[in-house]
Protein backbone atom coordinates (compact mmCIF):
# COMPACT_ATOMS: atom_id res chain seq x y z
CA UNK A 1 0.00 0.00 0.00
CA UNK A 2 1.55 3.24 -0.91
CA UNK A 3 0.18 6.03 0.86
CA UNK A 4 -3.74 5.72 2.35
CA UNK A 5 -4.38 9.22 0.42
CA UNK A 6 -5.11 9.01 -2.93
CA UNK A 7 -3.42 10.84 -5.80
CA UNK A 8 -5.08 12.33 -8.88
CA UNK A 9 -4.91 9.67 -11.61
CA UNK A 10 -4.20 9.65 -15.08
CA UNK A 11 -7.24 8.41 -16.79
CA UNK A 12 -5.82 6.78 -19.95
CA UNK A 13 -8.05 5.91 -23.19
CA UNK A 14 -8.54 2.35 -24.67
CA UNK A 15 -9.63 1.11 -27.64
CA UNK A 16 -11.24 -2.60 -28.31
CA UNK A 17 -7.92 -3.33 -29.34
CA UNK A 18 -6.27 -2.35 -26.20
CA UNK A 19 -8.99 -4.07 -24.24
CA UNK A 20 -8.77 -7.55 -25.80
CA UNK A 21 -4.85 -7.58 -25.11
CA UNK A 22 -5.49 -6.87 -21.63
CA UNK A 23 -7.93 -9.88 -21.25
CA UNK A 24 -5.76 -12.07 -22.77
CA UNK A 25 -2.87 -11.33 -20.85
CA UNK A 26 -5.28 -11.36 -17.28
CA UNK A 27 -5.98 -14.93 -18.43
CA UNK A 28 -2.47 -15.85 -18.87
CA UNK A 29 0.65 -13.33 -19.05
CA UNK A 30 2.99 -15.24 -19.74
CA UNK A 31 1.58 -15.53 -23.57
CA UNK A 32 4.26 -14.40 -25.90
CA UNK A 33 4.02 -11.23 -28.21
CA UNK A 34 3.88 -13.50 -31.52
CA UNK A 35 0.84 -15.69 -29.96
CA UNK A 36 -0.97 -12.20 -28.60
CA UNK A 37 -0.15 -10.89 -32.32
CA UNK A 38 -1.72 -13.83 -34.07
CA UNK A 39 -5.02 -13.93 -32.05
CA UNK A 40 -5.57 -9.78 -31.84
CA UNK A 41 -5.11 -10.45 -36.11
CA UNK A 42 -2.05 -7.60 -35.48
CA UNK A 43 1.24 -7.64 -36.47
CA UNK A 44 3.95 -8.47 -34.01
CA UNK A 45 5.46 -5.23 -34.38
CA UNK A 46 2.36 -3.57 -33.58
CA UNK A 47 1.35 -5.52 -30.57
CA UNK A 48 4.42 -4.71 -28.36
CA UNK A 49 4.13 -1.20 -29.34
CA UNK A 50 0.55 -1.50 -27.72
CA UNK A 51 1.67 -3.91 -24.93
CA UNK A 52 4.94 -0.89 -24.02
CA UNK A 53 2.27 1.74 -24.34
CA UNK A 54 0.05 0.27 -21.90
CA UNK A 55 3.17 0.03 -19.86
CA UNK A 56 4.62 3.43 -20.02
CA UNK A 57 0.76 4.98 -19.33
CA UNK A 58 0.74 2.46 -16.08
CA UNK A 59 -2.34 0.39 -17.58
CA UNK A 60 -0.50 -2.21 -17.18
CA UNK A 61 1.71 -1.57 -13.64
CA UNK A 62 3.41 -5.09 -13.41
CA UNK A 63 3.34 -8.42 -14.34
CA UNK A 64 2.82 -11.17 -11.57
CA UNK A 65 1.74 -14.87 -10.64
CA UNK A 66 -0.94 -16.52 -8.79
CA UNK A 67 0.07 -18.56 -5.83
CA UNK A 68 -2.24 -21.44 -4.98
CA UNK A 69 -1.98 -21.34 -0.76
CA UNK A 70 -3.49 -24.34 -0.79
CA UNK A 71 -0.58 -26.28 -2.35
CA UNK A 72 2.00 -23.88 -0.38
CA UNK A 73 0.05 -25.42 2.76
CA UNK A 74 -2.17 -22.35 3.80
CA UNK A 75 -5.13 -23.99 3.64
CA UNK A 76 -7.40 -21.63 5.19
CA UNK A 77 -7.69 -18.08 4.38
CA UNK A 78 -9.54 -15.41 6.38
CA UNK A 79 -10.29 -11.62 5.97
CA UNK A 80 -9.99 -9.85 8.78
CA UNK A 81 -11.10 -6.40 9.75
CA UNK A 82 -10.03 -3.39 11.41
CA UNK A 83 -10.89 -0.48 13.03
CA UNK A 84 -8.19 1.82 13.98
CA UNK A 85 -8.43 3.91 17.74
CA UNK A 86 -9.24 7.72 16.82
CA UNK A 87 -6.26 8.70 18.69
CA UNK A 88 -3.79 6.99 16.58
CA UNK A 89 -5.15 8.33 12.85
CA UNK A 90 -2.03 9.62 12.59
CA UNK A 91 -0.69 6.07 12.62
CA UNK A 92 -2.43 4.41 9.53
CA UNK A 93 0.23 4.43 7.16
CA UNK A 94 2.97 2.40 9.67
CA UNK A 95 0.00 0.23 10.20
CA UNK A 96 -0.43 -0.19 6.57
CA UNK A 97 3.22 -1.03 5.73
CA UNK A 98 3.56 -3.29 9.07
CA UNK A 99 0.93 -5.29 8.28
CA UNK A 100 1.71 -6.10 4.32
CA UNK A 101 5.51 -7.45 5.64
CA UNK A 102 3.95 -9.66 8.18
CA UNK A 103 3.25 -13.66 7.16
CA UNK A 104 0.58 -14.28 5.51
CA UNK A 105 -0.80 -11.31 4.61
CA UNK A 106 -1.90 -11.89 0.78
CA UNK A 107 -3.86 -8.57 0.28
CA UNK A 108 -4.62 -5.52 2.29
CA UNK A 109 -7.14 -3.15 1.56
CA UNK A 110 -7.64 0.30 2.96
CA UNK A 111 -11.24 1.27 3.07
CA UNK A 112 -13.76 3.87 3.74
CA UNK A 113 -16.38 2.96 6.14
CA UNK A 114 -16.72 2.25 9.62
CA UNK A 115 -13.72 -0.39 9.32
CA UNK A 116 -10.31 1.05 8.28
CA UNK A 117 -8.64 -2.38 7.06
CA UNK A 118 -9.41 -5.75 5.89
CA UNK A 119 -6.30 -7.96 5.61
CA UNK A 120 -6.40 -11.17 3.74
CA UNK A 121 -4.63 -13.86 5.09
CA UNK A 122 -3.59 -17.43 4.12
CA UNK A 123 -2.59 -19.37 6.73
CA UNK A 124 -2.09 -22.87 7.78
CA UNK A 125 -5.62 -23.38 10.04
CA UNK A 126 -7.53 -21.39 12.46
CA UNK A 127 -5.08 -21.52 15.32
CA UNK A 128 -2.74 -19.28 12.98
CA UNK A 129 -5.34 -17.21 12.54
CA UNK A 130 -5.96 -16.89 16.27
CA UNK A 131 -2.20 -16.16 16.93
CA UNK A 132 -1.95 -13.53 14.32
CA UNK A 133 -4.93 -11.80 15.88
CA UNK A 134 -3.08 -12.08 19.58
CA UNK A 135 0.57 -11.39 17.82
CA UNK A 136 -0.51 -8.69 15.34
CA UNK A 137 -3.57 -7.20 15.69
CA UNK A 138 -5.02 -7.63 19.74
CA UNK A 139 -1.07 -6.16 21.12
CA UNK A 140 -1.18 -3.36 18.90
CA UNK A 141 -1.91 -0.37 20.48
CA UNK A 142 -3.45 1.39 17.29
CA UNK A 143 -5.98 -0.79 17.05
CA UNK A 144 -9.42 -0.67 18.52
CA UNK A 145 -10.67 -3.48 17.43
CA UNK A 146 -10.72 -6.29 14.94
CA UNK A 147 -13.13 -8.98 13.05
CA UNK A 148 -12.34 -11.94 11.18
CA UNK A 149 -14.20 -13.95 8.57
CA UNK A 150 -13.59 -17.36 7.25
CA UNK A 151 -13.43 -17.43 3.13
CA UNK A 152 -14.52 -20.67 2.09
CA UNK A 153 -13.97 -20.11 -1.55
CA UNK A 154 -12.48 -17.50 -3.30
CA UNK A 155 -12.34 -16.63 -7.10
CA UNK A 156 -11.64 -13.76 -9.69
CA UNK A 157 -14.26 -11.93 -11.60
CA UNK A 158 -13.86 -11.21 -15.16
CA UNK A 159 -13.21 -7.62 -15.18
CA UNK A 160 -13.98 -5.28 -18.14
CA UNK A 161 -11.07 -3.13 -19.00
Amino acid sequence: MNNPVSAEIKRAQLDELDRKLLRLLSENSRRTNNSLAEELGIAPSTCLARLNQLRDTGVISRFTIEVDPQVLGRELEALIFVRIRPGARHLMSTFAQDMQAKPGVRQLFFLGGADDFVLHVAVRNSADVRQFVLDYLSSNPAVATTQTSLVFEHSHGSAEY
